[in-house]
């Protein structure tokens, strides 16, 4: 069984504004290095609630999948199918929770799980994920304070 990531860091802000931000406000801290396309000007989309797609849009209109939303639980909990740059069929889980802490801060957890059903390639997937994550998650911090 290759492990799910595990990723867990505080952000300085309520649950409502770190899940806000992360859904409503991707398109504000997602690098474009980290899109399909690598444009910028490229909008994230996170359709709210369950089913919701996730997707990003480029300048051009052109609509690229990334996921779907499988739990819409406002503020604490996002969990969706991940399958950016791959396809559906290998699609991994990611749940987010979004935990109040005092002095206005949260505590997010992250798991992004699922690699078995890729069979070999699913550790390699793994790593680059945990490479990818390392690359956006500095920005969606530096975002959420504000």
């Amino acid at each position: 069984m290759i492990e799910p990531l595990r990723i867990s860091f505080e952000v300085a802000c309520s649950p409502d504004h770190a899940f806000e931000t992360w859904t409503e406000r991707a398109t504000a801290w997602w690098p474009p290095e980290h899109t399909v396309s690598h444009q910028r000007g490229a909008e994230i989309v996170f359709e709210p609630g369950t089913g919701g797609r996730i997707y990003e849009r480029t300048p051009q209109g052109e609509e690229i999948e990334w996921g779907e939303i499988m739990r819409w639980d406002p503020p604490r909990v996002l969990s969706y199918r991940w399958h950016i740059a791959t396809d559906p069929a290998n699609a991994t889980q990611v749940e987010i929770v979004f935990r109040e802490l005092p002095d206005s801060k949260t505590r997010v957890d992250i798991e992004h799980g699922g690699w078995d059903r890729l069979g070999e390639m699913g550790q390699a997937w793994r790593d680059a994920n945990h490479a990818g994550w390392d690359g956006v998650l500095p920005s969606y911090s530096q975002a959420a304070r504000s």
